[in-house]
């Protein structure tokens, strides 16, 4: 007689870190610690130190790559195919959890794909290219949603899993924005832009939840106001509360960058007693420490960082930035 296959866990989180993204990590795992997430997290662990996994030893549960080469960018669906779970949230390292996710869980436990609206001018985002390349079919227009957070139940893994990590593996990195390619390539957005044509191509749109973008807003997190940060509580004028941060492009712990409720939040969830893996704090960069020099720090940082994205702007405003983007793109074809 044969023994039954061993049940799944109800809910699970899975990521990807190596050592650069480890107090983004950390941040994550206490963010969901602390709205009272006690679920696995399974982190695909592609370069972590030594003695980051000593300290994460007990929090989570470290994968291995499928190869020591194969890119940080394509991995997203790596865990769960390897340590499944009834339902499953891929969550990125640079997400702060700032409510229970309840809501999110339960509709995909009901059959349903959940995930954000990515932010304007992206929300719209379709390539006509998309359909002859990953060889999908006809391809329905809807949002265009972020891969920061995918929730999904496990009786749609066979329908989204290997669709999405063949389509990765067909577009490679030389024609995304870890290669060559610009924002108006077809596949620019790596992993983001073939699970959009997955999803648009292999499921009907009532098999999809789509959640506005302000409920998992980006940096600079226009109208967020930290209401609570014991409790790591945002919430806009009308009352509105986001279910977490993403703070994309350039990470507070890697870069000087803009002081926002994300990079408060980080404080608390690395350093306060309360958390689940407090770190040293001689270990963060100091605007990310507490006391009156990370605080004059910050503000440093700030400055620099305002001045930075305003000579960006300033750049877009003209399209020079653009004229630059096409003649890199040009020199390395050369």
């Amino acid at each position: 007689m044969e023994d039954s296959p061993a049940p799944l866990p109800g809910t699970a989180f899975y990521t990807v870190a190596d050592r650069r993204f480890f107090p983004g990590l950390v941040a994550l795992l206490n963010s969901l610690r602390l709205t009272r997430h006690d679920e696995p997290l399974f982190v695909v662990d592609i370069g972590l130190t030594p003695e980051q996994r000593r300290l994460l030893a007990g929090h989570v549960t470290l994968v291995r790559p499928p190869s020591p080469d194969a890119p940080a960018w394509f991995l997203a669906p790596y865990g769960p195919s390897r340590h499944p779970a009834e339902v499953v949230v891929l969550i990125d390292a640079d997400i702060i959890v700032t409510r229970k996710l309840t809501e999110i869980t339960k509709t995909a436990r009901q059959g349903r794909i959940v995930a954000f609206v990515d932010c304007p001018p992206n929300s719209h985002r379709f390539s006509p290219e998309w359909e002859s390349v990953l060889g999908l079919g006809e391809l329905r227009r809807q949002p265009y949603l972020n891969a920061g957070l995918v929730a999904y139940p496990h009786t749609l893994s066979d329908r989204l899993l290997p669709p999405w990590t063949e389509g990765q593996r067909t577009i490679g990195i030389a024609h995304s924005r870890y290669g060559k390619a610009t924002l108006d390539d077809p596949f620019y957005f790596a992993d983001q832009d073939v699970l959009n044509a997955v999803l648009a191509g292999r499921f009907e749109l009532g098999e999809l939840a789509v959640m506005e973008h302000r409920l998992a807003p980006h940096p600079p997190f226009p109208g967020l106001t930290l209401t609570d940060r014991q409790h790591l509580t945002c919430a806009y004028d009308n009352g509105t509360r986001p279910f977490l941060l993403h703070h994309v492009l350039a990470k507070p712990w890697l870069a000087a960058t803009r002081d926002t409720v994300y990079s408060t939040l980080m404080t608390r969830l690395l350093l306060a007693p309360d958390v689940a893996l407090r770190l040293d704090p001689e270990t963060l960069p100091l605007r990310l420490r507490e006391g009156p020099a990370a605080a004059l720090d910050r503000r440093r940082a700030d400055a620099m960082a305002y001045v930075h994205d305003h000579g960006r702007h300033q750049l877009g405003r003209f399209g020079i930035r653009t004229r630059l983007a096409r003649w890199r793109a040009r020199q390395a074809a050369h």
